[in-house]
């Protein structure tokens, strides 16, 4: 993982996001429809002036680009941008599959130029743990605040800090999800994954095991993630500069952040001027 923000940020070269379709299958417990449906509402509320469909969406360290295909789905004009290159070729795969038109782009979430603007960018699941550093999640917001359009609206979804800060996560780190007659236990960590208290990184054992008919087969991995918090992510918009935060959401149904049930920090930003 990278130190600074002129290198790779993503994950890369890892089993897990080597094998798309699992990871896919994985993160398939997630309802990429009613999460699109609060995405739009929070792009509608963020402007001036309630408002109807953004005209561009761009999703950032996509993977699977499960959120960008949908946008595409809806006749929205939707880019998809990853590191990965498997996983650039399964969202390109998916939407050809899919039969919607969707752009992807190979390129890191801190350093990326696509020379033009998007009304609606968004970051889902928790994937600025990729970033290492403060000087990198400043360079990631500054390069969102670069592709948004002057009305333009930032959602970043974040695991909740009470994952990390209490004795009772707000997730689990083992479920099982079907699809397909294809089955997928899934455990996210290990009880030996620690926190390490300076760099706020841990190495997460992950194991994907796919049962389905003719044959199984386990995928293992470590992945790199550093955990950032509420205050942090404060810090590091207002070093940024270009970005002010409208809104916070503790889930995609609207809770407040501090609300109990609350199990995600969704952060709804907008250009600074």
């Amino acid at each position: 993982m990278s130190s600074t923000p002129d290198e790779p940020t993503d994950t890369a070269d890892n089993p897990v996001y080597d094998n798309p379709w699992a990871y896919d299958l994985a993160c398939a417990f997630r309802d990429v429809r009613a999460e699109v449906d609060a995405l739009l509402g929070w792009y509608a509320r963020s402007g001036p002036s309630r408002r109807g469909l953004p005209g561009s969406v761009l999703e950032l360290a996509a993977g699977p680009a499960e959120h960008a295909r949908e946008f595409a789905r809806r006749g929205i004009p939707a880019t998809a941008l990853d590191l990965s290159p498997a996983m650039c070729a399964y969202a390109e795969e998916r939407a050809k599959a899919d039969g919607v038109a969707l752009e992807v782009v190979r390129a890191d979430m801190a350093r990326f130029e696509l020379g033009r603007g998007f009304d609606l960018i968004v970051t889902m699941l928790d994937s600025t743990a990729h970033l290492m550093t403060l000087d990198a999640f400043v360079a990631h917001l500054d390069r969102v605040a670069g592709h948004l359009t002057a009305g333009g609206c930032y959602v970043l979804e974040m695991s909740h800090p009470a994952d990390r800060l209490t004795d009772e996560p707000s997730t689990g780190t083992v479920w099982t999800v079907e699809r397909d007659g294809v089955r997928a236990d899934v455990r996210w960590g290990e009880p030996g994954d620690r926190l390490d208290p300076i760099t706020q990184v841990v190495r997460e054992h992950v194991t994907i095991a796919v049962a389905r008919e003719g044959g199984s087969e386990v995928i293992r991995g470590v992945v790199p993630y550093r955990f950032w918090t509420a205050t942090e992510l404060t810090a590091a918009v207002r070093l940024s500069g270009a970005l002010r935060v409208v809104a916070q959401y503790g889930d995609f149904t609207g809770i407040g952040p501090g609300d109990p049930d609350a199990w995600r920090l969704i952060t709804v930003f907008r250009p600074a001027s």
